[in-house]
């Protein structure tokens, strides 16, 4: 589906940029607007670092009306985000050059007599069954919540705490786990009491004017605001927002990320200040908080001190809007163990502390492996790869840095029942040697390997997830950032 966009409010032609000027999308350098937008971001973070607020806030209107953010933020919701095909309320999405280029001059020239269309409410699974709501703006909304990203990211994190990892470039989920590792490891870890806490519904509870006044002099603020109490459409139903931001907004995680500013100093959470041997390092004592969006982990010396941290922190919550998941927080020994991010961390009698796949993550695989296979009783051998294939990819590199080989092995056997029930049902009337002899060979050349399941026509064959190597995470180092000029080679 193709469309232009027809935005509700006539675009101010007044702004930056001559009015008939006509760009070729097709042309664009991009390494040059990547570049532009990169260089830009890294003058802002270094204001923000410096203490220059007014250099700030000039570099980030300056941000705001530069063509090149303006191409690079089209460009993300249009071509790269995979919710592309995905449209708002006005029912349009961009999938053409000649659309790209013109939304991209629209937003470059909108003026503030915008007005933001509400978002539209569509709901998908969450892993315990239950449905998660999505709010989804129109693309003109998405392409300007990108440019007003770009000038407002690079300003927190030359702010943002070292162990917050969640939405944020350059860190992830293996950031948060290595950084859980370096705090517990060892044979007599100081901190073995351990808050598991989820937020309830955090991006649908953030108090807007809290945030709004952490946002300070922000030039868009007046638009995250409107962004804000845009309201949701649902089954024809106009519902007006007066908390929380749409999870589903392009700029949403970053406005939750700033929420959640400060949360490791109202947990009590110290480091040693730069200038000294143990800079960036905990303090003895103190707990340690482990920040990924809306899930946290805090690691303590005692259970009364894990007891004390939940009671400040629901009450440094509470004015935000938000509170914990009372179902999903716990407070847990080290030797229990407990699940984040789909690992579990758990320190052994032998004195060991090991990181595996968790049992719950482990368990919705097998239940969508034997999904997928029973979807494909009729289809050809082929077919089974290319389903399976990116799913035992992905969920092997994502496990591959952990203590993993053995579940590997384990899933390995259970991918090779479900693919020999498969053949077995395909071909009710041949022996078992025959379907042996038919999908299952030494497919994979430099493996000795007799039982990979394959296509004899095609050559294709099913990867195991005990082909992938285990590799260790190193680490985002501190605070580091890729906004960061300083790093540019780290």
């Amino acid at each position: 589906m193709t469309g232009t966009v027809k935005p509700r409010d006539k675009l101010d032609a007044s702004a930056n940029g001559p009015k008939d000027d006509v760009m070729d999308w097709a042309e664009i350098n991009w390494p040059h607007v990547d570049d532009d937008v990169r260089r830009l971001r890294q003058r802002i973070f270094t204001a923000t670092r410096d203490g220059d607020l007014k250099r700030v806030r000039n570099l980030q209107k300056l941000m705001l009306r530069s063509r090149a953010n303006a191409c690079h933020s089209v460009r993300r919701v249009t071509q790269l985000n995979a919710g592309r095909h995905t449209a708002g309320v006005d029912g349009q999405v961009v999938l053409n050059d000649p659309g790209r280029a013109e939304l991209a001059s629209q937003i470059q020239r909108c003026g503030r007599s915008y007005i933001p269309s509400p978002v539209r409410r569509v709901y998908i699974p969450k892993a315990n069954g239950k449905q998660r709501p999505l709010g989804i703006p129109v693309i003109v909304d998405r392409a300007l919540q990108a440019r007003a990203a770009n000038a407002l990211e690079p300003e927190w994190e030359a702010r943002f705490e070292a162990r917050s990892y969640g939405f944020r470039a350059g860190r992830g989920c293996h950031d948060a786990i290595a950084a859980i590792f370096q705090t517990v490891k060892g044979r007599d870890p100081k901190r073995r009491w351990i808050l598991d806490a989820d937020l309830a519904a955090a991006f649908d509870r953030i108090d807007h004017q809290h945030l709004l006044t952490m946002l300070g002099l922000f030039p868009a603020r007046e638009q995250i605001r409107q962004w804000l109490t845009a309201g949701v459409i649902e089954r024809e139903q106009f519902t007006p927002t007066v908390a929380g931001s749409p999870q589903g907004g392009v700029i949403s995680p970053t406005l939750l990320n700033i929420a959640l500013h400060g949360i490791e100093k109202a947990a009590g959470a110290r480091q040693f200040p730069g200038g000294q041997t143990r800079a960036g390092q905990s303090v003895p004592d103190t707990p340690v908080v482990v920040l990924y969006a809306d899930d946290l982990v805090v690691m303590c010396v005692s259970r009364e001190q894990a007891e004390a941290v939940q009671q400040q922190l629901s009450g440094w919550l509470a004015p935000r809007g938000l509170a914990f998941n009372e179902s999903k927080t716990s407070i847990v020994g080290l030797d229990t163990g407990f699940d984040f991010l789909g690992f579990n961390i758990r320190r052994y009698p032998n004195g060991k502390l090991l990181i595996k796949p968790s049992k719950a993550a482990v368990k919705r695989l097998r239940r969508r492996l034997a999904a997928e296979v029973k979807a494909l009783h009729g289809a050809n051998a082929q077919a089974v790869i290319t389903r399976l294939n990116p799913v035992i990819r992905g969920w092997a590199a994502y496990y591959r840095t952990v203590v993993s080989k053995e579940i590997f092995s384990s899933l390995d056997a259970y991918v090779w029942q479900l693919t020999w029930r498969w053949a077995m049902r395909a071909h009710p009337n041949k022996s078992k040697r025959w379907v042996q002899a038919r999908y299952f060979g030494a497919f994979h050349k430099s493996r000795q390997d007799r039982w990979v399941f394959g296509d004899r026509d095609t050559g294709r064959y099913l990867v195991k997830f005990a082909w992938t190597p285990i590799v260790r995470h190193r680490m985002v180092k501190g605070a580091s950032s890729v906004d960061d000029p300083l790093l540019s080679g780290y």
